[in-house]
């Protein structure tokens, strides 16, 4: 069983939900999904994983949760939950990995469109561009911490490695 943490009043978390339900039926998984909205109920959320036997946790990408992601990254730690998250912030901060689109890629689009407006092209007559650049961010010692062993072959896909 894997662990969904969302915090219920996002608007985007009903999409995030519906999407990794029907991936989970596709691959036969179970998924658990924590509501979590304010920062005291993130110790009883992950309290009901251990007491549930929650094998790996995916934490959406959430503004609150980046700015707890201290605590969330602790009780991760604490309870001995591998865990995912979409942001490399949360690895560089002791947290297991994350896959995301790339920061710089993303920069880098948004700097081509300036530069497009600039020269007078109608912002309403550009294409919706959507990430093509992903990144895979693996935090070595984390995963020493949890006894898990990072397979070569992920390391040598995974963009960034923290050790």
């Amino acid at each position: 069983m894997i662990g969904l943490l969302v915090n219920p009043t996002n608007p985007r978390s009903e999409l995030v939900v519906n999407q990794l339900e029907e991936a989970a039926r596709a691959f036969g998984i179970r998924l658990h999904i924590l509501k979590v909205s304010t920062e005291d109920k993130l110790e009883s959320a992950f309290a009901s994983l251990v007491q549930l036997g929650v094998g790996a946790l995916l934490v959406a990408q959430e503004p609150s949760y980046f700015r707890w992601r201290e605590q969330i990254i602790a009780l991760a730690a604490h309870h001995a939950i591998p865990a995912t998250y979409g942001q490399r912030e949360y690895p560089a901060a002791g947290g297991l990995m994350s896959y995301d689109a790339s920061g710089a890629d993303s920069f880098r689009q948004v700097g081509l469109y300036v530069g497009r407006i600039l020269k007078g092209e109608k912002p309403v007559d550009l294409p919706v561009i959507q990430p093509i650049k992903f990144e895979l961010v693996i935090n070595l010692k984390t995963a020493k911490a949890l006894s898990i062993e990072v397979p070569p072959t992920l390391l040598a896909r995974t963009d960034e490695v923290i050790e």
